[in-house]
């Protein structure tokens, strides 16, 4: 993504290193959600139904790789579209995504805590709380870039800054959301991260872009 020549004249640093190094540190930690896969260890010569059993028995951690394989996307997707607006960085910015991507790198081992522990309501409250730190720095990172067009171009629809706080307010708010069931029923608190891609779903929460923009 190069800037155009009239962004060549406002003050900042390119994007281009933050991106490659973002998407860098997704795609090791997505990788490594994978090892958060395991079958305890067992007896030589189980039968089938064994192994089923043991399969079964290991369906939450399943979940729970697919739901933060999934939230990464998420995370990513919306990462990507910030970006593809934010024309540039300063030194507060950087350190702003510097911190996300060091709780984007988290992730894996907040998932594996889950999957171990799954009745645990400190493990659940610790993902939790990773998903909401992580949440707060990606919306952090929008309002800093758009605010008195900072780091975007001055011609950006303002409908498209208000629509991305209110997008990013989505994460903490179903991440405390699961917090506070975790100190219910930490069992059922993982559930509520569905609602996040579900929400950014919904037409009231995508920008439709206008043919001037297309």
């Amino acid at each position: 993504m190069r800037a155009s020549n009239s962004d060549a004249s406002e003050p900042g640093m390119t994007t281009h290193r933050i991106e490659a190094l973002t998407d860098g540190i997704f795609a090791i930690a997505m990788t490594l959600l994978v090892l958060t896969l395991d079958l305890p260890e067992v007896e030589k010569g189980l039968t089938q139904v064994r192994v089923h059993n043991l399969l079964i028995g290991q369906m939450h951690k399943f979940f729970n790789y697919a739901l933060s394989f999934v939230l990464l996307a998420v995370f990513w997707i919306i990462h990507h579209q910030h970006f593809h607006v934010i024309k540039r960085t300063d030194h507060k910015h950087l350190w702003i995504n510097i911190f996300t991507l060091m709780f984007i790198a988290l992730i894996p081992f907040s998932t594996s805590l889950v999957g171990d522990y799954p009745e645990d309501w400190m493990d659940e409250f610790f993902f939790g709380s990773n998903m909401f730190i992580l949440g707060m720095l990606l919306n952090w990172s929008w309002t800093y870039a758009t605010k008195g067009y900072r780091l975007v171009n001055r011609g950006l629809d303002p409908r498209r800054i208000a629509l991305g706080k209110k997008r990013g307010a989505i994460i903490p708010f179903v991440a405390l959301l699961a917090m506070v069931l975790s100190l219910i029923n930490p069992l059922m608190s993982s559930y509520v991260y569905i609602l996040i891609p579900i929400i950014l779903s919904l037409p009231q929460f995508r920008y439709k872009l206008s043919k001037k923009e297309e």
